[in-house]
């Protein structure tokens, strides 16, 4: 069953499956993040879910990140409306959620798609992609990761990924703690239908009183750090450096700093 034009959904067994279907790269806008929200929050209000998975419906590819060009087109004011939307509401419905949530990231991720990712509770990835955060050069950053990554792998690693750009293999991801298991590409979905079904099969009252204890327990300061990084990656979008990273990404060249 189609829940929009940008997103799949379908109930399997007690689990819903979202998967994001926007050729070639699944660059996330507005009408990308909208449809993954209603479609969390429709499996959120559906009493016969116990479980949702976030995946891909294009064959190897999860995500190729924040659609650049609705980036270098917007003015400033309407970038901070979509950073807004997708970092603080994403979270928010993440928060809400009264059901285990997992990514399966069949392909490679990228800078946004990373965020739709680390913002599920389970991650599992092909153990053939590889995942990064290459904003840097395109003259951007990956804000939200300047809060989660530290925390989980560590500040000095983290610099290394968030400031170098450069994409890490599935199992390195593991190791550092990014991915919970990397999964022969074929057998992905499945592995990550079995962990839903058994999530699906717990008592729904103690894992949404649970879920819903460990988000508070885990949040503290971390939205408003994430606005924090708000705030300087819309002074990026305003700077000449910024604007040339997404010019020069559009025209396929390298880009010309000032």
């Amino acid at each position: 069953m189609s829940h929009s034009h940008r997103v799949d959904y379908e109930v399997r067994n007690r689990v819903a499956v979202i998967a994001m279907n926007r050729p070639k790269v699944n660059a996330i806008d507005h009408a990308m993040i909208d449809a993954i929200h209603a479609a969390l929050r429709t499996a959120n209000a559906d009493r016969g879910v116990g479980a949702v998975i976030l995946t891909s419906a294009l064959p190897r590819m999860f995500s190729g990140g924040m659609d650049l060009r609705m980036a270098y087109e917007g003015d400033a004011l309407a970038m901070r409306a979509f950073l807004m939307k997708f970092y603080i509401e994403t979270m928010n419905v993440q928060y809400e959620m009264t059901k285990p949530t997992i990514a399966a990231v069949n392909g490679p991720a990228r800078g946004a798609g990373m965020t739709l990712s680390i913002t599920s509770d389970i991650v599992l990835a092909a153990d053939d992609i590889d995942l990064g955060y290459p904003e840097i050069d395109v003259g951007l950053i990956p804000a939200i990761h300047y809060v989660h990554l530290p925390k989980a792998i560590g500040r000095h690693r983290a610099f290394e990924l968030l400031f170098g750009g450069k994409p890490i293999p599935a199992a390195e991801a593991v190791s550092l703690g990014i991915v919970n298991h990397a999964v022969p590409a074929a057998a992905l979905l499945d592995r990550a239908m079995d962990m839903a079904a058994e999530y699906a099969r717990k008592s729904p009252t103690i894992m949404a009183l649970g879920r819903g204890s460990f988000m508070r327990a885990n949040d503290m300061d971390y939205r408003r750090n994430v606005e924090n990084q708000i705030e300087t990656l819309c002074n990026i979008f305003s700077t000449p450096d910024g604007k040339e990273g997404l010019r020069a990404f559009l025209e396929k060249r390298e880009p010309r700093w000032t």
